[in-house]
Protein backbone atom coordinates (compact mmCIF):
# COMPACT_ATOMS: atom_id res chain seq x y z
CA UNK A 1 0.00 0.00 0.00
CA UNK A 2 1.15 3.26 0.80
CA UNK A 3 4.90 3.68 2.48
CA UNK A 4 5.81 5.85 4.94
CA UNK A 5 2.55 7.25 5.44
CA UNK A 6 4.15 9.43 8.37
CA UNK A 7 6.16 11.57 6.10
CA UNK A 8 3.61 11.83 3.88
CA UNK A 9 1.18 12.93 6.32
CA UNK A 10 3.59 15.80 7.68
CA UNK A 11 3.63 17.28 4.81
CA UNK A 12 0.38 17.58 3.34
CA UNK A 13 0.30 18.86 6.63
CA UNK A 14 2.89 21.32 6.60
CA UNK A 15 1.51 22.31 2.95
CA UNK A 16 -1.56 22.55 3.39
CA UNK A 17 -2.77 23.25 6.93
CA UNK A 18 -4.66 20.00 7.45
CA UNK A 19 -4.34 18.10 10.51
CA UNK A 20 -3.11 14.58 10.53
CA UNK A 21 -6.12 13.18 12.43
CA UNK A 22 -8.27 14.29 9.51
CA UNK A 23 -5.89 12.56 7.26
CA UNK A 24 -5.95 9.51 9.18
CA UNK A 25 -9.65 9.39 8.97
CA UNK A 26 -9.48 10.14 5.34
CA UNK A 27 -7.18 6.98 4.55
CA UNK A 28 -8.61 4.82 7.23
CA UNK A 29 -12.54 5.24 5.47
CA UNK A 30 -11.09 4.73 1.96
CA UNK A 31 -9.00 1.53 3.04
CA UNK A 32 -12.41 0.22 4.17
CA UNK A 33 -14.10 1.23 0.90
CA UNK A 34 -11.28 -0.49 -0.92
CA UNK A 35 -11.68 -3.69 0.85
CA UNK A 36 -15.53 -4.20 0.40
CA UNK A 37 -15.76 -3.16 -3.47
CA UNK A 38 -13.01 -5.64 -4.03
CA UNK A 39 -12.89 -8.54 -1.93
CA UNK A 40 -16.42 -8.35 -1.56
CA UNK A 41 -15.68 -8.17 2.66
CA UNK A 42 -18.92 -7.80 4.78
CA UNK A 43 -19.66 -7.98 8.44
CA UNK A 44 -17.55 -5.92 11.16
CA UNK A 45 -14.35 -4.31 9.33
CA UNK A 46 -12.23 -1.96 10.69
CA UNK A 47 -8.70 -0.07 9.59
CA UNK A 48 -6.61 1.40 12.18
CA UNK A 49 -3.34 3.84 11.58
CA UNK A 50 -0.21 2.31 12.90
CA UNK A 51 2.11 4.89 12.96
CA UNK A 52 5.36 2.71 14.26
CA UNK A 53 4.90 1.31 10.52
CA UNK A 54 3.07 4.48 9.18
CA UNK A 55 0.43 2.26 7.27
CA UNK A 56 -3.31 1.54 7.97
CA UNK A 57 -3.63 -2.02 8.66
CA UNK A 58 -6.99 -3.32 7.95
CA UNK A 59 -9.39 -5.91 10.11
CA UNK A 60 -12.19 -8.12 9.81
CA UNK A 61 -13.56 -8.88 13.09
CA UNK A 62 -15.43 -12.90 13.52
CA UNK A 63 -17.20 -14.42 15.92
CA UNK A 64 -15.04 -17.67 17.39
CA UNK A 65 -17.27 -20.94 16.54
CA UNK A 66 -16.75 -24.83 16.85
CA UNK A 67 -18.07 -25.10 13.19
CA UNK A 68 -17.12 -22.49 10.90
CA UNK A 69 -20.09 -21.86 8.24
CA UNK A 70 -19.36 -18.33 7.25
CA UNK A 71 -15.94 -17.99 6.37
CA UNK A 72 -16.28 -13.92 6.02
CA UNK A 73 -18.05 -13.93 9.81
CA UNK A 74 -16.60 -16.63 12.15
CA UNK A 75 -13.52 -18.35 12.71
CA UNK A 76 -12.21 -21.80 14.44
CA UNK A 77 -11.08 -22.06 17.54
CA UNK A 78 -7.52 -23.13 16.44
CA UNK A 79 -6.88 -19.84 14.54
CA UNK A 80 -8.94 -17.87 16.93
CA UNK A 81 -5.97 -18.96 19.11
CA UNK A 82 -3.03 -17.90 16.76
CA UNK A 83 -4.43 -14.49 16.78
CA UNK A 84 -5.53 -14.35 20.48
CA UNK A 85 -4.11 -17.19 23.14
CA UNK A 86 -6.93 -16.19 25.07
CA UNK A 87 -9.96 -16.60 22.73
CA UNK A 88 -12.83 -18.11 23.66
CA UNK A 89 -15.94 -19.24 22.14
CA UNK A 90 -18.46 -16.41 21.02
CA UNK A 91 -15.07 -13.82 21.03
CA UNK A 92 -15.18 -11.59 18.52
CA UNK A 93 -11.43 -11.81 16.64
CA UNK A 94 -9.75 -9.16 14.43
CA UNK A 95 -8.21 -10.82 11.84
CA UNK A 96 -5.86 -8.96 9.68
CA UNK A 97 -6.38 -8.45 5.59
CA UNK A 98 -3.32 -8.80 3.66
CA UNK A 99 -3.87 -5.00 1.53
CA UNK A 100 -1.73 -6.80 -1.45
CA UNK A 101 -5.26 -8.78 -1.88
CA UNK A 102 -7.14 -5.31 -2.47
CA UNK A 103 -5.28 -4.90 -5.95
CA UNK A 104 -4.49 -2.40 -8.59
CA UNK A 105 -8.58 -1.35 -8.49
CA UNK A 106 -8.96 -1.34 -5.00
CA UNK A 107 -5.95 0.69 -5.05
CA UNK A 108 -7.38 2.94 -7.22
CA UNK A 109 -10.27 3.46 -5.05
CA UNK A 110 -8.42 4.48 -1.77
CA UNK A 111 -6.91 7.16 -3.82
CA UNK A 112 -9.85 8.63 -5.39
CA UNK A 113 -11.85 8.70 -1.40
CA UNK A 114 -8.49 10.16 -0.20
CA UNK A 115 -8.24 12.55 -3.00
CA UNK A 116 -11.78 13.48 -2.71
CA UNK A 117 -11.01 13.28 1.48
CA UNK A 118 -8.80 16.00 1.49
CA UNK A 119 -10.03 18.47 -1.04
CA UNK A 120 -12.98 18.35 1.28
CA UNK A 121 -10.71 19.10 4.06
CA UNK A 122 -8.72 21.67 2.36
CA UNK A 123 -11.92 23.46 1.71
CA UNK A 124 -12.55 23.02 5.32
CA UNK A 125 -9.48 24.68 6.20
CA UNK A 126 -9.97 27.43 3.67
CA UNK A 127 -12.99 28.60 4.89
CA UNK A 128 -12.14 28.53 9.00
CA UNK A 129 -8.74 30.51 7.80
CA UNK A 130 -10.77 33.41 5.29
CA UNK A 131 -14.47 33.63 6.60
CA UNK A 132 -13.67 36.44 9.07
CA UNK A 133 -11.49 37.90 6.36
CA UNK A 134 -15.12 38.79 4.34
CA UNK A 135 -14.96 42.28 2.66
CA UNK A 136 -10.91 42.69 4.01
CA UNK A 137 -8.25 43.28 1.44
CA UNK A 138 -5.70 40.41 0.86
CA UNK A 139 -2.91 40.21 -1.11
CA UNK A 140 -0.88 37.97 -3.60
CA UNK A 141 1.30 37.46 -6.98
CA UNK A 142 -0.67 36.61 -10.06
CA UNK A 143 0.01 33.27 -11.37
CA UNK A 144 -1.65 33.11 -14.64
CA UNK A 145 -5.08 34.22 -16.65
CA UNK A 146 -7.91 31.97 -17.78
CA UNK A 147 -10.23 33.21 -20.18
CA UNK A 148 -9.83 36.63 -18.86
CA UNK A 149 -10.02 35.86 -15.05
CA UNK A 150 -6.94 36.42 -13.30
CA UNK A 151 -5.42 33.66 -10.64
CA UNK A 152 -3.91 34.98 -7.48
CA UNK A 153 -1.81 33.15 -5.40
CA UNK A 154 -2.06 33.96 -2.03
CA UNK A 155 0.52 31.39 -0.47
CA UNK A 156 -2.16 28.52 1.16
CA UNK A 157 -4.30 28.34 -1.31
CA UNK A 158 -5.57 30.17 -5.00
CA UNK A 159 -8.13 32.99 -5.30
CA UNK A 160 -9.90 34.46 -8.58
CA UNK A 161 -11.07 37.59 -10.06
CA UNK A 162 -13.29 37.49 -12.55
CA UNK A 163 -13.80 39.57 -15.88
CA UNK A 164 -16.73 41.09 -14.13
CA UNK A 165 -14.42 42.07 -10.66
CA UNK A 166 -11.28 43.81 -12.53
CA UNK A 167 -11.06 47.25 -13.48
CA UNK A 168 -11.47 48.11 -17.22
CA UNK A 169 -8.24 49.21 -18.42
CA UNK A 170 -6.12 47.63 -15.59
CA UNK A 171 -3.70 44.87 -17.25
CA UNK A 172 -1.94 42.26 -14.71
CA UNK A 173 1.53 40.07 -15.85
CA UNK A 174 2.28 36.78 -13.81
CA UNK A 175 4.66 38.16 -11.20
CA UNK A 176 2.35 41.42 -10.40
CA UNK A 177 1.90 41.64 -6.81
CA UNK A 178 -2.02 42.38 -6.67
CA UNK A 179 -4.32 43.87 -3.76
CA UNK A 180 -8.24 43.25 -4.08
CA UNK A 181 -11.28 42.57 -1.38
CA UNK A 182 -12.53 38.64 -0.31
CA UNK A 183 -15.71 39.43 -2.30
CA UNK A 184 -16.74 35.38 -1.89
CA UNK A 185 -15.92 32.26 -0.79
CA UNK A 186 -17.78 29.51 -2.97
CA UNK A 187 -17.45 25.54 -1.47
CA UNK A 188 -19.13 24.37 -4.32
CA UNK A 189 -16.62 25.61 -6.84
CA UNK A 190 -14.58 22.89 -9.00
CA UNK A 191 -11.61 25.66 -9.37
CA UNK A 192 -10.45 28.56 -6.42
CA UNK A 193 -12.94 28.65 -3.72
CA UNK A 194 -12.04 32.47 -3.04
CA UNK A 195 -13.67 35.10 -5.39
CA UNK A 196 -11.62 38.81 -4.91
CA UNK A 197 -12.43 42.29 -6.33
CA UNK A 198 -10.91 45.32 -7.41
CA UNK A 199 -14.65 46.92 -8.51
CA UNK A 200 -16.72 46.81 -6.07
CA UNK A 201 -16.93 49.58 -4.14
CA UNK A 202 -15.89 48.33 -0.65
CA UNK A 203 -12.81 47.96 -2.04
CA UNK A 204 -12.13 51.88 -2.07
CA UNK A 205 -14.23 51.93 1.37
CA UNK A 206 -11.18 48.78 2.90
CA UNK A 207 -8.22 50.93 1.29
CA UNK A 208 -9.69 53.83 3.82
CA UNK A 209 -9.60 51.67 6.53
CA UNK A 210 -5.92 50.97 6.29
CA UNK A 211 -4.69 53.97 5.48
CA UNK A 212 -6.94 55.86 8.00
CA UNK A 213 -6.26 54.69 11.72
CA UNK A 214 -9.80 56.62 12.89
CA UNK A 215 -11.96 54.41 10.33
CA UNK A 216 -10.00 51.51 11.67
CA UNK A 217 -10.21 52.66 15.54
CA UNK A 218 -14.35 53.75 14.54
CA UNK A 219 -13.79 57.25 15.10
CA UNK A 220 -14.18 57.96 11.37
CA UNK A 221 -17.16 55.98 9.72
CA UNK A 222 -17.40 55.96 5.70
CA UNK A 223 -21.39 55.57 5.64
CA UNK A 224 -21.90 54.99 1.99
CA UNK A 225 -19.78 54.37 -0.96
CA UNK A 226 -20.61 54.88 -5.11
CA UNK A 227 -18.32 54.01 -7.51
CA UNK A 228 -18.11 54.14 -11.40
CA UNK A 229 -15.02 51.89 -11.45
CA UNK A 230 -11.85 53.29 -12.71
CA UNK A 231 -12.89 57.04 -12.96
CA UNK A 232 -14.33 58.01 -10.04
CA UNK A 233 -15.50 57.52 -6.24
CA UNK A 234 -17.33 59.35 -3.91
CA UNK A 235 -17.33 58.38 0.01
CA UNK A 236 -19.48 59.70 2.36
CA UNK A 237 -17.88 60.02 5.92
CA UNK A 238 -18.72 61.51 9.30
CA UNK A 239 -17.15 61.69 12.87
CA UNK A 240 -19.34 61.17 16.25
CA UNK A 241 -16.49 63.25 17.69
CA UNK A 242 -16.84 66.70 17.48
CA UNK A 243 -12.99 67.57 17.75
CA UNK A 244 -12.29 64.89 14.41
CA UNK A 245 -12.48 66.21 11.25
CA UNK A 246 -13.65 63.30 8.85
CA UNK A 247 -13.00 64.55 5.81
CA UNK A 248 -9.23 65.90 6.36
CA UNK A 249 -8.48 62.43 8.67
CA UNK A 250 -8.83 60.77 5.24
CA UNK A 251 -7.38 63.35 3.40
CA UNK A 252 -4.56 63.41 5.35
CA UNK A 253 -1.22 65.90 5.48
CA UNK A 254 -1.06 67.46 2.27
CA UNK A 255 -3.22 64.43 0.74
CA UNK A 256 -0.83 61.81 1.55
CA UNK A 257 -3.94 59.21 2.83
CA UNK A 258 -5.95 59.92 -0.17
CA UNK A 259 -3.25 60.17 -2.21
CA UNK A 260 -1.78 56.38 -1.26
CA UNK A 261 -5.38 54.91 -2.25
CA UNK A 262 -5.38 56.78 -5.68
CA UNK A 263 -2.17 55.49 -6.36
CA UNK A 264 -3.67 51.93 -5.79
CA UNK A 265 -6.38 52.61 -7.66
CA UNK A 266 -3.99 53.67 -10.70
CA UNK A 267 -5.43 57.51 -10.79
CA UNK A 268 -8.99 57.02 -10.11
CA UNK A 269 -10.72 60.30 -9.07
CA UNK A 270 -12.26 60.38 -5.13
CA UNK A 271 -14.39 63.02 -3.50
CA UNK A 272 -14.74 62.43 0.22
CA UNK A 273 -18.04 64.29 1.13
CA UNK A 274 -18.97 64.91 4.54
CA UNK A 275 -22.35 63.01 5.94
CA UNK A 276 -25.02 64.88 7.16
CA UNK A 277 -28.26 63.63 9.40
CA UNK A 278 -30.09 66.15 7.16
CA UNK A 279 -30.84 64.31 3.35
CA UNK A 280 -30.97 67.92 1.61
CA UNK A 281 -27.78 69.12 2.86
CA UNK A 282 -26.00 65.48 2.43
CA UNK A 283 -27.16 65.49 -1.17
CA UNK A 284 -25.76 69.35 -1.46
CA UNK A 285 -22.21 67.68 0.10
CA UNK A 286 -22.69 64.84 -2.44
CA UNK A 287 -23.06 66.86 -5.40
CA UNK A 288 -19.90 68.88 -5.20
CA UNK A 289 -17.60 70.32 -6.52
CA UNK A 290 -21.04 71.93 -7.85
CA UNK A 291 -22.41 74.71 -6.04
CA UNK A 292 -26.32 74.71 -5.05
CA UNK A 293 -28.66 77.22 -4.52
CA UNK A 294 -32.18 75.56 -3.66
CA UNK A 295 -32.97 72.44 -3.37
CA UNK A 296 -36.65 71.17 -3.13
CA UNK A 297 -37.24 67.71 -1.31
CA UNK A 298 -40.05 65.41 -2.30
CA UNK A 299 -40.25 62.72 0.32
CA UNK A 300 -43.22 61.05 -1.23
CA UNK A 301 -41.30 60.23 -4.57
CA UNK A 302 -38.06 59.96 -2.66
CA UNK A 303 -36.55 62.49 -4.60
CA UNK A 304 -35.03 66.36 -4.62
CA UNK A 305 -34.66 68.88 -7.48
CA UNK A 306 -31.48 70.91 -7.06
CA UNK A 307 -31.58 74.24 -8.71
CA UNK A 308 -27.22 75.43 -9.22
CA UNK A 309 -26.10 78.60 -11.00
CA UNK A 310 -25.93 78.28 -14.77
CA UNK A 311 -22.66 78.24 -14.86
CA UNK A 312 -22.45 75.57 -13.01
CA UNK A 313 -25.09 72.86 -14.39
CA UNK A 314 -22.66 71.26 -16.60
CA UNK A 315 -19.75 70.46 -13.18
CA UNK A 316 -23.14 69.23 -11.14
CA UNK A 317 -24.45 66.66 -13.76
CA UNK A 318 -20.53 65.59 -14.82
CA UNK A 319 -19.39 63.80 -17.92
CA UNK A 320 -21.73 61.73 -19.48
CA UNK A 321 -24.41 62.63 -15.69
CA UNK A 322 -21.41 60.94 -13.78
CA UNK A 323 -21.26 63.41 -10.99
CA UNK A 324 -25.13 63.52 -10.35
CA UNK A 325 -25.63 59.51 -10.96
CA UNK A 326 -22.59 59.12 -7.84
CA UNK A 327 -24.34 61.07 -5.75
CA UNK A 328 -27.77 59.40 -6.31
CA UNK A 329 -25.98 56.25 -5.73
CA UNK A 330 -24.35 57.55 -2.40
CA UNK A 331 -27.46 59.35 -0.82
CA UNK A 332 -30.18 56.87 -2.09
CA UNK A 333 -32.33 60.06 -3.54
CA UNK A 334 -33.28 60.29 -6.95
CA UNK A 335 -31.99 63.83 -8.08
CA UNK A 336 -32.55 66.14 -10.92
CA UNK A 337 -30.17 69.28 -11.30
CA UNK A 338 -31.29 72.21 -13.17
CA UNK A 339 -30.04 75.63 -13.94
CA UNK A 340 -32.02 78.63 -12.63
CA UNK A 341 -32.78 80.09 -16.00
CA UNK A 342 -34.25 77.03 -16.75
CA UNK A 343 -36.33 76.72 -13.34
CA UNK A 344 -37.54 80.24 -14.01
CA UNK A 345 -39.04 78.97 -17.58
CA UNK A 346 -40.46 75.73 -16.05
CA UNK A 347 -41.92 77.74 -13.12
CA UNK A 348 -43.58 80.54 -15.36
CA UNK A 349 -45.13 77.94 -17.51
CA UNK A 350 -46.61 75.91 -14.80
CA UNK A 351 -47.92 78.76 -13.25
CA UNK A 352 -49.47 79.75 -16.38
CA UNK A 353 -51.34 76.52 -16.74
CA UNK A 354 -52.68 76.56 -12.83
CA UNK A 355 -54.39 79.88 -14.03
CA UNK A 356 -55.55 79.02 -17.02
CA UNK A 357 -56.98 75.43 -15.77
CA UNK A 358 -58.02 75.72 -12.25
CA UNK A 359 -58.86 80.13 -12.86
CA UNK A 360 -56.95 81.27 -10.19
CA UNK A 361 -55.50 84.59 -9.57
CA UNK A 362 -51.51 84.70 -10.44
CA UNK A 363 -50.55 85.20 -6.49
CA UNK A 364 -52.71 81.87 -6.12
CA UNK A 365 -50.70 80.16 -8.50
CA UNK A 366 -47.42 81.42 -7.31
CA UNK A 367 -48.32 80.10 -3.66
CA UNK A 368 -49.52 76.82 -5.19
CA UNK A 369 -46.35 76.27 -6.94
CA UNK A 370 -44.24 77.22 -4.16
CA UNK A 371 -45.81 74.56 -1.91
CA UNK A 372 -44.53 72.17 -4.71
CA UNK A 373 -47.86 71.87 -6.76
CA UNK A 374 -46.61 72.21 -10.28
CA UNK A 375 -49.75 71.26 -12.33
CA UNK A 376 -53.36 70.07 -12.14
CA UNK A 377 -52.84 66.87 -11.96
CA UNK A 378 -50.65 66.77 -8.66
CA UNK A 379 -53.15 68.76 -6.41
CA UNK A 380 -56.25 66.32 -7.95
CA UNK A 381 -54.34 63.21 -6.56
CA UNK A 382 -53.39 65.00 -3.05
CA UNK A 383 -56.03 63.99 -0.62
CA UNK A 384 -58.04 66.60 0.29
CA UNK A 385 -57.57 66.72 3.85
CA UNK A 386 -53.69 66.90 3.22
CA UNK A 387 -54.41 69.95 0.71
CA UNK A 388 -56.60 71.71 3.22
CA UNK A 389 -53.22 71.91 5.71
CA UNK A 390 -51.60 74.18 3.14
CA UNK A 391 -50.72 76.89 6.03
CA UNK A 392 -51.44 80.90 5.30
CA UNK A 393 -54.82 80.25 2.92
CA UNK A 394 -58.30 79.68 2.97
CA UNK A 395 -59.93 76.92 3.93
CA UNK A 396 -63.13 77.22 1.41
CA UNK A 397 -60.84 78.64 -1.21
CA UNK A 398 -58.78 75.93 -1.30
CA UNK A 399 -61.27 73.44 -1.08
CA UNK A 400 -62.90 74.96 -4.15
CA UNK A 401 -59.37 74.71 -6.00
CA UNK A 402 -58.99 71.02 -4.81
CA UNK A 403 -62.62 70.38 -6.69
CA UNK A 404 -61.82 71.87 -9.80
CA UNK A 405 -58.74 70.46 -9.92
CA UNK A 406 -59.81 66.63 -9.76
CA UNK A 407 -62.89 68.24 -12.16
CA UNK A 408 -60.41 68.71 -14.43
CA UNK A 409 -58.27 65.77 -14.44
CA UNK A 410 -61.48 63.74 -14.96
CA UNK A 411 -62.42 65.75 -18.13
CA UNK A 412 -59.00 65.73 -19.23
CA UNK A 413 -59.26 61.76 -19.21
CA UNK A 414 -62.58 61.68 -20.65
CA UNK A 415 -61.32 63.70 -24.01
CA UNK A 416 -58.08 61.22 -24.39
CA UNK A 417 -60.15 58.42 -24.15
CA UNK A 418 -62.11 60.42 -27.02
CA UNK A 419 -59.16 60.84 -28.76
CA UNK A 420 -58.13 57.68 -28.50
CA UNK A 421 -61.81 55.95 -29.70
CA UNK A 422 -61.33 58.20 -33.11
CA UNK A 423 -57.82 57.61 -33.60
CA UNK A 424 -59.20 53.76 -33.84
CA UNK A 425 -62.10 54.62 -35.47
CA UNK A 426 -60.07 56.35 -38.32
CA UNK A 427 -57.72 54.07 -38.25
CA UNK A 428 -60.00 51.05 -39.24
CA UNK A 429 -62.17 52.99 -41.77
CA UNK A 430 -58.17 53.67 -43.32
CA UNK A 431 -57.43 49.48 -43.21
CA UNK A 432 -61.12 49.08 -44.74
CA UNK A 433 -60.40 51.71 -47.56
CA UNK A 434 -57.03 50.06 -48.28
CA UNK A 435 -58.77 46.73 -48.28
CA UNK A 436 -61.47 47.77 -50.98
CA UNK A 437 -59.07 49.23 -53.12
CA UNK A 438 -57.08 46.44 -52.98
CA UNK A 439 -59.93 44.53 -54.05
CA UNK A 440 -60.91 46.83 -56.82
CA UNK A 441 -58.03 46.68 -58.83
CA UNK A 442 -57.88 43.04 -58.54
CA UNK A 443 -61.60 42.58 -59.95
CA UNK A 444 -60.52 45.62 -62.39
CA UNK A 445 -57.32 43.45 -63.48
CA UNK A 446 -60.21 40.14 -64.02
Amino acid sequence: MIFDLNHVLEQINKEKGISKDVLIEAIESAMMSAARKKLGFYGDLEAQYNPEIGEVELFQFKEVVEEVEDNQLELTLKRAHELDPDAQIGDSIGEKIDSKELGRIAAQTAKQVIIQKLRDAERDVIVDEYEDKLGHILSGIVRRTEKGAVIVDLGKTEAIIYRREQVDGENYKPGDRIQAILLEIDTRARGPMLTLSRRHPQFVKALFEMEVPEISEGIVEIKSAARDAGVRTKIAVYSADGDVDPVGACVGMKGSRVQSVVQELRGEKIDIVLWDMDPARFVCNAIAPAQVAKVIVMDKKGSMELIVPDDQLSLAIGRKGQNVRLAANLTGWNIDVYSETKVEEMATFAKSKLVEDLEVSDSMATLLYGHAFRSVEEIAETELEEFLSIPGMDQDTLKAVHERAVAHVGITKEEENTEEQEAVAEAVAEESEASEAAVSEVAEES
